[in-house]
C-alpha cells in the first residue's frame, strides 16, 4: 500500500481544533494508527499540536476499539457480539414497550460537546421527532452552561469567544479567571502569552500556580468558591478609584445603577479577609486591565463549574463593562470553551431547552420554522426537559426515563456524585450507549454500538471562537463500524420513522443551515465549500453573500435596546463550606496528557505514561498535619464518597485546598466526591469547590484495627 494523499482536518481533542494534516502510510506503525500526524496553521492559530494531538491517530488502530455492536442478554451476563440488526431491534422493542406503558418521555438521550454539528443537530432531531421526548440534553451542561447564560443577559447572544484568537494575543493585557491552557489547551499559551509591553501582561484567578499562572505577571490565588466577591472587589476599585469608562458605559450599557451598590459594599480589606487575595494585588490588577490599550476579560471552568457560576461570570463581565471593554475593537469579554464542539454543541438542539440556529423551545415562532424544516406539526414538538445532571438523577425513579440512549459521553467518570449516576443507571429498563471504545459506560449497558471517529467521517465543528470549521474523512470505519448519523439512521429505521434522518453530512449541514436560519446562530450562509475556500466561516453568516461575524458587538448588542445589561449580583459561600468533619476545600481539573473522561486518551500508550493515574495535590504544611508523605495513599472523604489516590506535594497549591483530576475511574475517581447541587440559572453542578477531609490510609487501616480489637 502506497501513501495516500494529505487530508487537512482538525484535533479531535478541545475546542482550540488546532489544524492537522493526516496522511494514511503503511510505513508509521500500529502505535501511530497506520497514519503521519502533522500539524497547519489554520486561522490565527500557528501550527503546534500538543501530545494529544501528535498521539490522536493512534486510537485508529487500537486494539480497545469497539468492531461490532454488543448485547447483553440478561443483567449480570456478558456483553456478546451481535448483528446490527439484533441491536436495532433489541433497542427498537424496548423503547416501543416502555414508551407505551409510560409514554414518550419514559425514552431520553444524552449528547456530547464533542459531536460535529451535523451529529448535534440530528441527535435533537431524533429525539424530538422520532422519539418524540422532551428528555434529551448533553454534557455541555457541565462545562459552558453558565458562562452561556451570563453572556446571555448581559450582551443578549452567547457566543464563546466573540472575537478571533488574534485578537487576545494582540491585547495589552488579559485577565484569565479560572483556566489552566497550559495544560488544557497548551498550543493557545502562545496566545495569552504573547510579547505584550512592559506595561501588560496575562494576570491569572486560580487557588493553585498552575503552569499558566507561572506563567503570568500577576496571579490571584483566592480560596476556592471566592471567585465572584473577588470581581466584586475589583469592580469597586473600577469605580472608587476612577477607572471606569464613564462614556462608553452611558453610550453603550444599561444597570450600572444597579450594580453599583452591591460593588460598593465589597471594599478591598473586606474582598481580602473572603477571598486570600492581598488588597495591593487587586489593585494592581485593576490598574492593569483599566490602563492598557486593548484588554481581554477571559473565564474558564474554575470560575464557572459552581452553583454560583452565572453570577460569578456575570460579575466579570461587569467589570468589563464598567471598563468599556465588550464590543471595543481589540478589547472584549470571552469564555474559554473547553469540549472540541462545546460551542456548536449548544446551538443545534441537544441542549434540554434549545432548538437549532441557538432558538428556545419553547418561543412559538421558533417552533414554528424549525417543525416547517422538519416537517411535522410544531404541536407535536415537546417541551423543554430537564438538565443533564436533573436527567441522569432520574433515571429509573418514578416517572423518569426507562430507558437511556448515550452518545460521545462517559458520564460514569465525568458526572459529578458519579457513584449516584452509576446507580441510576443500572436502574434503568435497557442503556444504550454508542461508542469508539468500552467506556466504564458502555461497560454497564445493555447494547453497546460502535461508532466511527473522527479521522473516519466528514462534519463540521464550531471552535472557541464561533469559527465552523470542516472534519475531513482519512479513510472509512473499520468492522462493522458505523458513523452516529448512520446509527441514529438505523434506530429510527427500526422504529418505523426512518426518512426522519440523513446519514450525509453534506445534506445535514445543509437541512442545519435552514433550521437555524433567522436563529441568533445563524448558519443559513455558511456551506461546505465556503469553508474550503475561506479556512472556515464565523457565525452569524445568515446568507451567503454575507462575510461572517468574526467580531461581535461592535455597533450594538444582541439586546432589544443594543446595549449591554449590567446584572446585579451578590457573592454567597460556596454551597458546601468547610467544617470540622470536612476542613479542606477539594477542587478538581485537568492534566496536561488526558482528556475529560479519559476514555480514549487513558488508551494511548505514550499519554498513559505520561500520566498513568489519579493522585491528590497537597500542600507539605497540610500534608504535615496529616501525616502524609509524598507518595503515601490518601483516601479523600466528602459527603458523597471517597477516593484513594497517591499524595503529591506541591507548593502551588494553597493549604487549605487540594487538588484532584478527573480522568480517571476506579478508586481514585475524583467525581465520587464533587457536589452535584446546581447553579440556579445555568443547572450546573458544583464540580470546583467540596468539602473534604483527609485520611492517610495506613493511619485508617491501623486505627479500625486497634478498634476491632
Amino acid at each position: 500500500m502506497s501513501d495516500s494523499a494529505p487530508v487537512a482536518t482538525h484535533c479531535p481533542y478541545c475546542a482550540l481544533q488546532c489544524g492537522m494534516e493526516l496522511r494514511a502510510t503503511p510505513d508509521s506503525g500500529p502505535a501511530s494508527g497506520g497514519v503521519l500526524v502533522a500539524p497547519r496553521a489554520h486561522g490565527d492559530n500557528a501550527a503546534a499540536l500538543c501530545q494529544k494531538g501528535w498521539t490522536a491517530a493512534s486510537l485508529l488502530t487500537s486494539s480497545d476499539r469497539l468492531r461490532t455492536p454488543l448485547v447483553r442478554a440478561l443483567r449480570g451476563e456478558a456483553l456478546a457480539p451481535v448483528s446490527w440488526e439484533r441491536a436495532f431491534g433489541t433497542v427498537a422493542a424496548t423503547i416501543a414497550r416502555v414508551q407505551a406503558e409510560h409514554g414518550p418521555g419514559a425514552v431520553a438521550v444524552l449528547g456530547g460537546g464533542g459531536l460535529t454539528n451535523e451529529k448535534a443537530y440530528v441527535l435533537g432531531k431524533f429525539a424530538r421527532t422520532v422519539l418524540r421526548t422532551p428528555n434529551i440534553d448533553y454534557n455541555g451542561r457541565f462545562c459552558m452552561s453558565s458562562a452561556a447564560a451570563a453572556a446571555n443577559r448581559a450582551f443578549g447572544l452567547d457566543r464563546g469567544l466573540p472575537f478571533p484568537l488574534g485578537d487576545i494575543a494582540a491585547a495589552d493585557v488579559v485577565l484569565l479567571v479560572g483556566g489552566n491552557a497550559a495544560e488544557t489547551m497548551p498550543p493557545f499559551l502562545r496566545v495569552l502569552t504573547a510579547p505584550r509591553p512592559d506595561t501588560g501582561g496575562l494576570i491569572v484567578v486560580d487557588p493553585r500556580r498552575t503552569p499558566t499562572a507561572e506563567r503570568a505577571r500577576l496571579h490571584l490565588q483566592p480560596t476556592p468558591g471566592t471567585d465572584l466577591a473577588l470581581a466584586l472587589g475589583m469592580l469597586h476599585v473600577a469605580l472608587v478609584e476612577g477607572y471606569a469608562d464613564t462614556e462608553y458605559v452611558a453610550a453603550r450599557t444599561n444597570g450600572l445603577a444597579g450594580v453599583r451598590p452591591i460593588a460598593m459594599s465589597y471594599w478591598p480589606e473586606r474582598v481580602e479577609r473572603i477571598t486570600g487575595v492581598p488588597v495591593a494585588q487587586q489593585r494592581e490588577a485593576v490598574r492593569l486591565l483599566a490602563t492598557a490599550g486593548r484588554a481581554m476579560v477571559l473565564t474558564g471552568r474554575g470560575a464557572e463549574q459552581h452553583a454560583k457560576g452565572t453570577d460569578t461570570v456575570s460579575a466579570f463581565v461587569n467589570l468589563a463593562l464598567a471598563l468599556g471593554l465588550p464590543g471595543t475593537p481589540g478589547s472584549g469579554y470571552g469564555c474559554l470553551t473547553g469540549q472540541g464542539n462545546g460551542q456548536g454543541g449548544r446551538e443545534h438542539g441537544q441542549k434540554a431547552d434549545q432548538l437549532p440556529g441557538y432558538r428556545r423551545i419553547d418561543d412559538p415562532a421558533a417552533r414554528a420554522h424549525v417543525a416547517a424544516v422538519w416537517g411535522v406539526d410544531p404541536a407535536d414538538l415537546p417541551g423543554p426537559g430537564p438538565s443533564a445532571y436533573e436527567l441522569l438523577d432520574s433515571l429509573g425513579r418514578p416517572g423518569g426515563p426507562r430507558v437511556l440512549l448515550v452518545f460521545g459521553t462517559n458520564p460514569v467518570v465525568s458526572a459529578p456524585a458519579a457513584a449516584r449516576v452509576e446507580e441510576r443507571l443500572a436502574a434503568l429498563d435497557l442503556l444504550v450507549v454508542a461508542d469508539l471504545v468500552r467506556s466504564e459506560t458502555a461497560d454497564l449497558a445493555d447494547v453497546v454500538l460502535p461508532s466511527a471517529q473522527w479521522a473516519e467521517e466528514d462534519g463540521t465543528m464550531t471552535n472557541l471562537e464561533g469559527r465552523v470549521i470542516r472534519r475531513r474523512r482519512l479513510r472509512p470505519p473499520p468492522g462493522q463500524v458505523r458513523t452516529d448519523l448512520e446509527i441514529m439512521a438505523g434506530l429510527a429505521d427500526a422504529l418505523g420513522r426512518g426518512p426522519a434522518v440523513e446519514t450525509e453530512p453534506a445534506r445535514v449541514f445543509a437541512e442545519l443551515g435552514r433550521a437555524s436560519a433567522g436563529g441568533p446562530a445563524d448558519y443559513a450562509g455558511i456551506s461546505y465549500e465556503r469553508i474550503d475556500a475561506e479556512g472556515g466561516v464565523f457565525w452569524p453568516c445568515p446568507a451567503p453573500a454575507h462575510p461572517g461575524t468574526p467580531r461581535m458587538f461592535l455597533d450594538r448588542f444582541a439586546t432589544p435596546d443594543g446595549r449591554a445589561r449590567f446584572v446585579p449580583v451578590d457573592h454567597r459561600p460556596a454551597v458546601e463550606d468547610v467544617d470540622a468533619a470536612y476542613p479542606v476545600y477539594l477542587t478538581t481539573g485537568r492534566v496536561l496528557a488526558q482528556y475529560q473522561s479519559g476514555a480514549q486518551t487513558r488508551r494511548v500508550a505514550a499519554l498513559a505514561q505520561a500520566a498513568p493515574g489519579p493522585f491528590v495535590e497537597v500542600h507539605p504544611v497540610l500534608a504535615e498535619r496529616h501525616g502524609i508523605a509524598e507518595g503515601d495513599d490518601v483516601r479523600v472523604v466528602s459527603r458523597r464518597g471517597v477516593a484513594v489516590a497517591p499524595a503529591r506535594l506541591t507548593e502551588t497549591i494553597r493549604v487549605d485546598t487540594v487538588f484532584m483530576p478527573f480522568h480517571w475511574p476506579g478508586s481514585g475517581r475524583a467525581n465520587v466526591l464533587t457536589n452535584p447541587v446546581l447553579d440556579p440559572t445555568s443547572r450546573m453542578p458544583e464540580f470546583k469547590v467540596c468539602a473534604v477531609r483527609l485520611e492517610p490510609v495506613g493511619r485508617v487501616v491501623r486505627e479500625r484495627a486497634e478498634a476491632s480489637r
